[in-house]
C-alpha cells in the first residue's frame, strides 16, 4: 500500500457487497485486476488478452473484480475511469465489482464524495494523529481543505522530498503521485479546480466504490 495511511471501517461507513449465487461444479470464470494506476493502454491490452484467452461464453458471463487503485502515477486516470464505466454496457452479462484502493479513497476525499464517518466525527479530526507530517508532506491548504479528510489533503499536497527512496523514483506532485491524475482532467496539480473538472459520473464511480466484497457460492452437484 506504498506506506499510505489507511482509513479503517471503524472510522468511516463501510461499504460492502455480497453476491450469492447457485452454481455447478463448473464455476464461472473469475478475474481479479489490481493497481491500474492511470495506465489505460496497459488496461486495454490486459482486457484484450483476457478476452482472447478465455472461452468466449465464459468471458461474457465472467465475474470481474477490480482491486482498486485506478488513479495516480500513470497519465490517463480519466480514460481509465471512462473505460471502467463503459464495461456494464458493453458486457451486460458480466458482473463487475469495483473495490476502493487507498489512492481512490484519497481522490474521493479531495473531491468531496467520501461517506461521512459513522461515529459522527468530522473529517478534520483525522489530521491530529499525523500533523507532525504536514510540513514534510505539504498537505493541501487550498479551497475546501477545512473540512477535508486527511488523505485528501495528503493526496493533493506538494511533498518536499523529490525522491521516493523506497521505490527509487521521483514523487509526482504528492506522496500519492497524484499530479498525473490532476493533469488527466486538465488541471494543475494541487488545484481546487479539480472538483469542478471531474465529471459527475466519475464522482459517482468514486462514491460507489466498495471496500469489502464477499462471494457466497451454493454448489449443486449433478450426478
Amino acid at each position: 500500500m506504498d506506506g499510505q495511511i489507511q482509513t479503517t471501517p471503524s472510522t468511516t461507513a463501510t461499504k460492502t457487497t455480497k453476491a450469492m449465487s447457485k452454481t455447478t461444479m463448473e464455476d464461472r470464470a473469475t478475474c481479479l485486476i489490481g493497481d491500474i494506476h492511470g495506465h489505460i493502454s496497459k488496461l486495454q491490452t490486459l482486457w484484450s488478452n483476457l478476452e482472447s484467452s478465455i472461452d468466449p461464453s465464459a468471458f461474457q458471463s465472467a465475474l470481474i473484480i477490480f482491486l482498486g487503485d485506478y488513479c495516480d502515477r500513470g497519465p490517463n486516470t480519466k480514460s481509465v475511469i471512462d473505460f471502467l464505466l463503459s464495461l456494464p454496457t458493453k458486457y451486460p452479462n458480466q458482473t463487475h465489482v469495483f473495490l476502493c484502493g487507498n489512492h481512490d479513497l484519497a481522490f474521493a476525499a479531495f473531491v468531496g464524495v467520501l461517506p461521512p464517518p459513522c461515529d459522527g466525527s468530522e473529517f478534520r479530526e483525522t489530521w491530529r494523529e499525523f500533523e507532525h507530517n504536514e510540513e514534510r508532506e505539504g498537505w493541501f491548504k487550498g479551497d475546501g481543505y477545512e473540512g477535508m479528510h486527511l488523505q485528501g489533503r495528503r493526496w493533493a499536497g506538494v511533498i518536499e522530498e523529490r525522491l521516493n527512496v523506497t521505490k527509487g523514483t521521483e514523487y509526482k506532485g504528492s506522496i500519492y503521485d497524484a499530479a498525473p491524475t490532476f493533469e488527466s482532467y486538465g488541471v494543475a496539480h494541487g488545484s481546487a479546480d479539480l472538483v469542478k473538472a471531474v465529471p459527475d459520473e466519475h464522482k459517482r464511480f468514486l462514491a460507489d466504490l466498495v471496500w469489502v466484497h464477499e462471494e457466497v457460492r451454493i454448489y449443486s452437484f449433478r450426478i
